[in-house]
């Protein structure tokens, strides 16, 4: 008997969601038994992405062209924007071609709209970074402006890494908004919108607040935070470094170009040296177009680097989310205290001078023994749920650092990993370009001496 194949929508649901809604689409027929039993609970957070993820075993995600496109936005006002194919491919076997189950056009601003959501139902998740909106840590040949056709190719290219990172990551790979963002192009929009996401995110004037006024942060939170501040800085530095790097190798292999141009003059008054001018101005031409192809291929390691500078800030964005919830915590545990001694007051009758209560039995007399029971009764029943409460917001705080460090753990391994890789190749790049530059001058001076 032929095994039955798994609903994704079911698959893919978000643990704080209930379930969208069984959705037709392509890629609910590619992911067969391999990916039943898979289930949010069934998956720790610190399993690595291979171990849990099925998306990337079989589909193909790819952001595959950018266009450029007129339109009216919420203003009524006439904007131009660039949006972005998305195909999805179901992967037959290993040698077997793949099949487009669906494909659809996103803007930017979707993309963004996507992670504000993923922020705010996983706040304990490190979530990818969106690429640059505009260019960053530029230098004086490439463009800044956002519709430069080497820099959206740059973008598309970020915001396919952005998919991927979110169908490789254990947990994020099975939200069903994620998987509605892949496959639904109409009313997506609304879909994210019915989910409440936005009145749950936490207020920034909040956030600030709760930085300043927690008492007792863990330590570990804030080493991240201060990690994730030096990290930034570091790979802000490198970046503008290598900017200013890359405007002074460009003039000097740019300078070679006029030496070229000489050359090639000279050439045409000299009847011996004129063939070994000639040649030597060419490969002078040759070196100087060279370093296009060059700072090309580095423009891909330096967008490596740029995806852990926005990394930091969701490193920060976790270390918020606990300050808050600490915070919380704090005030729930002091207001349970201020309720705890009000009631022990009212059942000895002691009175301080100074409190609420003193000055009031000095203005109004003493309470009846009615009035007295009647609100230490109230009491009682708050600090009941008061202590409910606190015992509550205790373990969602230990359900969240539990979760969070896992993640944490995982993005580690994944930053140290690509960051080794991305430096590696750049050296292995530079130290190509040494030799292909060594190599025209040796040929052009063996060619002059025969």
């Amino acid at each position: 008997m032929e095994p039955a194949t798994p609903d994704l929508g079911r698959l893919l649901q978000p643990s704080p969601l209930e379930p969208l809604g069984h959705t037709d689409a392509g890629l609910e027929a590619v992911v067969d038994e391999d990916a039943e039993g898979v289930r949010d609970e069934d998956v720790p957070g610190d399993q690595t992405m291979t171990e849990n993820n099925f998306w990337l075993k079989k589909i193909e995600i790819s952001v595959s062209e950018a266009e450029k496109r007129t339109g009216r936005n919420a203003m009524n006002m006439q904007e131009t924007y660039t949006a972005y194919l998305i195909e999805t491919r179901s992967v037959e076997h290993i040698d077997g071609p793949s099949v487009l189950t669906d494909s659809l056009w996103r803007r930017y601003s979707e993309f963004e709209l996507l992670r504000n959501y993923l922020l705010v139902y996983y706040p304990h998740v490190v979530v990818p970074p969106l690429p640059e909106k505009r260019a960053e840590f530029v230098w004086h040949k490439l463009s800044a402006d956002n519709m430069d056709p080497d820099f959206v190719e740059r973008r598309r290219i970020g915001l396919e890494n952005f998919l991927l990172r979110i169908a490789s990551h254990p947990i994020l790979c099975r939200d069903k908004i994620f998987y509605l963002f892949l496959t639904q192009e109409g009313n997506w929009k609304e879909t994210v919108y019915e989910t409440g996401f936005q009145l749950k995110a936490d207020s920034r004037l909040k956030a600030l607040n709760a930085t300043f006024r927690v008492k007792n942060p863990d330590k570990r939170f804030t080493e991240l935070k201060h990690y994730s501040d030096e990290l930034q800085s570091v790979i802000s530095h490198l970046l503008r470094v290598r900017a200013r790097v890359a405007d002074r190798l460009y003039g000097v292999y740019k300078v070679h170009g006029n030496y070229g141009r000489v050359f090639s003059e000279w050439s045409a008054i000299e009847k011996e040296m004129g063939d070994g001018l000639q040649s030597a101005g060419h490969h002078m031409d040759v070196y100087a177009s060279s370093i296009d192809d060059i700072l090309e291929d580095e423009e891909h390691y330096a967008d490596q680097l740029k995806e852990y500078l926005f990394y930091a800030e969701a490193l920060r964005a976790v270390c918020r989310k606990h300050e808050l919830m600490q915070y919380d915590l704090e005030m729930a545990a002091q207001d349970l205290a201020s309720k705890k001694q009000q009631c022990e007051e009212l059942a000895t009758g002691t009175v301080r001078t100074f409190s609420l209560k003193g000055m009031t039995t000095k203005l109004f007399g003493q309470e009846t023994p009615e009035q007295r029971e009647a609100r230490i009764k109230v009491l009682e029943e708050q600090i009941s749920e008061g202590e409910q409460q606190l015992k509550s917001k205790n373990l969602e705080g230990r359900e969240f650092v539990k979760n969070a460090w896992a993640d944490i753990e995982r993005f580690k391994e994944q930053k140290n990993r690509d960051l080794k890789e991305a430096l590696i190749s750049y050296a292995v790049m530079q130290i190509s370009m040494c030799k292909k530059s060594t190599s025209q001058f040796i040929y052009l001076t063996l060619k002059e001496g025969a």
